[in-house]
């Protein structure tokens, strides 16, 4: 994993939730090099205005999959796309045939509040509450119920068992109150230990402490 605290540090997407990024990042990290990509000028025109940070006009996915990642870039998804599986297709079908499948209904069961999606996504959460935006995301205590942590969500993903299919989990580190991401680095890691060496169908998974989202997929080549 890249070094922390993070120097390079490309925030996708200036919405509501990217914008709050780049404002407590920027705060909290302010020798940090930043990018914040969008494909809406007006914006990203605001977080230039108001937080002065560098800004690119594109697609977040287009951005992020059309050009080498460096490894010690952090990427702090902040789009409404599963922004690592959406990677991974990418960079899978550059060097093999791939598609994406719908979660299999046998995962539901496996993990803590699944809510499904229309388009076979699997959302999963420790919470049944609406969370705080500034949460910090203690080790132990829960910063809503104050009571112990049922566990780290990201290791619960990983132990999801379904015939057939293989589980590799991204794991988003926060790196402010709400705001989380990745290593360029971890994510190519992962590509290369985990999926891209064997041919197959796969759960690909993001998650934190205590949300997560789950895809699926399958490649040959």
């Amino acid at each position: 994993m890249a070094a922390y605290p993070p120097r390079k540090i490309w925030i996708l997407g200036a919405g509501h939730f990217g914008y709050i990024a780049a404002q407590r990042l920027s705060r909290r990290l302010p020798e940090s090099h930043f990018l914040v990509v969008e494909l809406r000028e007006d914006r990203l025109q605001k977080v230039h205005e108001e937080l002065g940070l560098p800004i690119h006009v594109e697609d977040c996915l287009e951005f992020l999959c059309q050009r080498p990642v460096p490894d010690d870039v952090w990427v702090v998804p902040a789009v409404p796309v599963h922004v690592a599986f959406r990677w991974m297709l990418h960079q899978l079908s550059t060097i093999g045939e791939v598609q994406p499948l719908p979660v299999p209904e046998a995962a539901d069961a496996q993990v803590p509040n699944p809510y499904r999606m229309s388009t076979g996504t699997l959302y999963a959460s420790y919470a049944t509450w609406i969370c705080p935006d500034a949460c910090n995301e203690p080790d132990e205590v829960c910063t809503h119920t104050r009571e112990p942590r049922p566990g780290n969500l990201f290791e619960h993903l990983s132990r999801i068992q379904v015939p057939g299919f293989q589980v590799a989990v991204f794991r988003s580190w926060q790196l402010a109150p709400g705001v989380g991401g990745y290593p360029g680095g971890y994510l190519k890691d992962i590509l290369a230990r985990q999926v891209a060496e064997q041919p197959g169908s796969y759960l690909i998974a993001t998650s934190c402490r205590c949300h997560g989202v789950v895809d699926a997929l399958q490649w040959r080549r």
